[in-house]
């Protein structure tokens, strides 16, 4: 069978619809300068590149993932990689209070125990679904237990809790595998999202839309006895220590031995990870390759001094996972003001949370406003928000959509939140700002 010819024809985007329907109607097919388009290698045919993508390093595949024949065939730089956790029952597993959510589990729990397998095709009052289901037909029961409450980063910058059932939530992916044990890992947002690229590291469970459909690449992997293996391939070391031994020069009046000695040891498993995730902060290299990294895995380029960007990476590291026990700024920076205000009566305080760039504040509620807020802060973007709009957006009140969580524990409150927001909000500003200036570095 022929292959199909692609002839591509656009409108300018911001053409109003009608006015695109009355060109189309004045202009005949045969009258239309189409472009003939070629597809690439992997048919991709819209948003085609020119650059030197496909000689990177992988940073990870499917075939090495599922690679059973050696460590030979582990041609990318990790060898596992998983999608975070799927509840398909957020309101009930996830939680910002470890109280809250002990009340609502307990109830699902307590319920779904008392069930007769003729019940779940009726009952109402929980979350069900086909995993669910299956799992009740087979006759699996789990008691409450508050010890399977654990933390959680469902959405950046912002605490959570989950309730860690192995009945109760749907997909775990690998990440039972991938936290047995103590685990940094860089949450990637998945290729096959449509949304903005970002990254974040982070060292405990998460969801599966934390990045945005996410895919993290662990440090470490663990057997089936729990034995800790490092994820980075030999493959990955070897191609880092080959290529920076090939192209270690004198520098500074060292001999070559002593620089190449130098560059060697201090490239290691652990510091190829530190690289990987300055990499990919790095604004070149995602204004490059953005087209790429809309529909494919990151791939990994070398860059001159290896030690700087390993350093960097784990500077923005340890910033971005102890984000809750950063520093708070400095005076005059992201300082609380409280306004005058006539008495409420009943009402009480409206909620706010809306950001304002150009003034450098936060409205938190009718009372309450963060001034001072710098530039740099909101320059932060995960996505197409600021670290700071991720913050004020998980702390908004909504209307629970399920009817049971309305009913019996629609009790989340911003007011309950507030002190614990201002201070998450200040350290985040703080995050953002040290963030901005290693990424600046970088472009420099």
């Amino acid at each position: 069978m022929p292959k199909a010819q692609i002839h591509y024809f656009t409108l300018q985007d911001e053409t109003r619809r009608l006015d695109k329907l009355e060109w189309l109607r004045t202009n005949p097919l045969k009258t239309i300068d189409f472009e003939r388009i070629i597809p690439d290698e992997k048919g991709n045919w819209l948003n085609l590149t020119d650059n030197d993508f496909e000689d990177l390093l992988p940073l990870a595949s499917k075939d090495v993932k599922g690679n059973k024949q050696g460590v030979e065939f582990d041609k990318a730089v990790f060898k596992l990689f998983s999608t975070g956790i799927s509840t398909n029952r957020d309101e009930w597993i996830i939680d910002t209070s470890q109280k809250y959510l002990a009340n609502k589990m307990q109830f699902f729990a307590n319920f779904y125990n008392s069930l007769d397998k003729q019940d779940k095709d009726f009952d109402t009052q929980i979350k069900w679904s086909r995993n669910l289901k299956q799992r009740f037909d087979r006759g699996i029961k789990e008691e409450f237990d508050e010890h399977r409450i654990q933390k959680l980063n469902y959405r950046p910058y912002s605490p959570a809790y989950f309730y860690n059932s192995e009945l109760f939530i749907d997909e775990h992916g690998q990440l039972k595998d991938i936290f047995k044990r103590g685990n940094f890992v860089i949450s990637i947002k998945n290729s096959t999202s449509s949304k903005d690229f970002f990254i974040l590291a982070i060292d405990t469970f998460y969801d599966l839309h934390f990045t945005g459909d996410s895919q993290g690449v662990p440090l470490y992997r663990y057997d089936e006895n729990g034995n800790q293996i490092e994820n980075i391939t030999d493959w990955g070391l070897e191609q880092f220590r080959a290529y920076y031994e090939a192209n270690t020069q004198i520098t500074h009046g060292m001999t070559l031995s002593h620089a190449m000695s130098s560059t060697m040891s201090s490239i290691t498993k652990e510091s190829i990870f530190h690289y990987v995730y300055a990499v990919l902060h790095n604004p070149a290299y995602r204004k490059k390759y953005e087209q790429n990294l809309k529909r494919d895995f990151p791939r990994i380029p070398f860059y001159d001094d290896f030690e700087q960007w390993a350093a960097w990476g784990k500077t923005l590291m340890d910033l971005h996972i102890d984000y809750e026990n950063a520093p708070l700024p400095p005076e005059g920076v992201c300082v609380v003001v409280h306004r005058e205000i006539p008495p409420l009566g009943a009402r009480g305080l409206r909620v706010k949370l809306k950001a304002d760039k150009i003034n450098g504040t936060i409205e938190l509620d009718e009372k309450t406003i963060m001034k001072g807020i710098p530039v740099e802060a909101w320059e932060y973007k995960l996505g197409n928000r600021s670290a700071l709009e991720w913050v004020l957006d998980q702390y908004k009140e909504s209307k629970p959509t399920d009817p049971t969580i309305l009913e019996k524990f629609n009790t989340y409150r911003f007011a309950d939140y507030k002190e614990q927001v201002i201070d998450l909000l200040q350290r985040v500003c703080t995050v953002s700002v040290e963030t901005m200036k290693v990424v600046n570095e970088m472009s420099e």
